[in-house]
């Protein structure tokens, strides 16, 4: 049986899908390719869903089966060996859920991030003691200071994807609450917290909005979500939403429709990338 991982990389999530469609190209169902391999047919479904990592071996025998020419294939199990490698976060494991391993992924391959905020600024524009902050709040009693620590490293190296030459654009849209909550006793947490949104508003891959309160109700106050859009045409958008102890990862095109609307609305109910600077000016002088 094909070796399990903790969380897929968003490559094999590609390559799982572009193995499923050779299959299908080749006029063959899920059993007749197990049949090949003589694994069950479980076991070729785990592979094009990316529940398993991709055995080379398994590859190389199921693209001969498909018909796909030899130079073709030798390309396929060079990305599947690219693919399988574990990616930087993967040295986190010790303090990172399964589930939170694919959001990371995603994030590192993504070319676009559109999110809806309602709570706190996004981990990917959070300050060390800000981070800090939410997290003792989110964690307490479950955690040690040393896992604590951990976890903020974690944040702050998710960061780095923004440095990146070819940074993916981040398209944030944050409720007023999150200007209002307070996540700290020392004022000076939020004060820089502000100071670094004023910095990231200035990117040019980096859009903030900022819902008022005086704009009145709008369809995105359910949760908080992410959409990711990535270059490579064969991985399609995805939505990712969190809860208490997980997240959903929505890829159904209804589903996936149903949120970019709700960012189209919202991106113009919200203030503008502009206002939002004057907005978030307005607040840091408060502290």
């Amino acid at each position: 049986m094909s070796e399990r991982r903790p969380a897929p990389t968003v490559g094999q999530v590609v390559l799982g899908k572009r193995l499923q469609e050779l299959r299908e190209e080749a006029g063959l169902r899920r059993e007749e390719a197990a049949q090949i391999l003589r694994v069950a047919p479980a076991t070729v479904r785990r592979m094009e869903t990316a529940e398993v990592a991709l055995k080379v071996p398994y590859v190389q025998v199921l693209l001969e089966a498909y018909g796909v020419s030899a130079q073709e294939a030798s390309a396929f199990v060079d990305l599947v060996e690219e693919a399988n490698r574990p990616g930087w976060w993967q040295r986190f494991h010790d303090v990172m859920p399964d589930w939170f391993s694919l959001f990371v992924s995603l994030e590192g391959a993504a070319r676009m991030m559109r999110s809806y905020e309602p709570h706190f600024v996004p981990g990917l524009l959070q300050t060390e003691a800000y981070a800090r902050a939410v997290l003792e709040t989110g964690t307490i009693g479950r955690t040690t200071p040393e896992t604590m620590e951990r976890h903020v490293c974690l944040r702050m190296e998710r960061q780095r994807l923004l440095e990146r030459a070819d940074a993916p654009h981040l398209w944030v849209i944050m409720d007023e609450t999150v200007l209002l909550r307070p996540v700290s006793v020392h004022s000076g947490v939020m004060r820089e917290q502000l100071d670094k949104l004023l910095e990231f508003a200035e990117r040019d891959r980096v859009t903030l909005q900022v819902a008022e309160f005086a704009a009145g109700p709008h369809p995105g106050t359910y949760a908080p979500f992410s959409l990711f859009r990535f270059a490579e045409p064969e991985l399609p958008d995805l939505v990712v939403t969190e809860y208490l102890t997980g997240a959903l990862y929505l890829d159904s095109r209804h589903e996936v429709s149903a949120h970019l609307e709700v960012l189209d609305h919202l991106t113009t109910h919200a203030a503008s990338a502009h206002r939002t600077k004057k907005i978030l000016s307005d607040y840091r002088r408060t502290f």
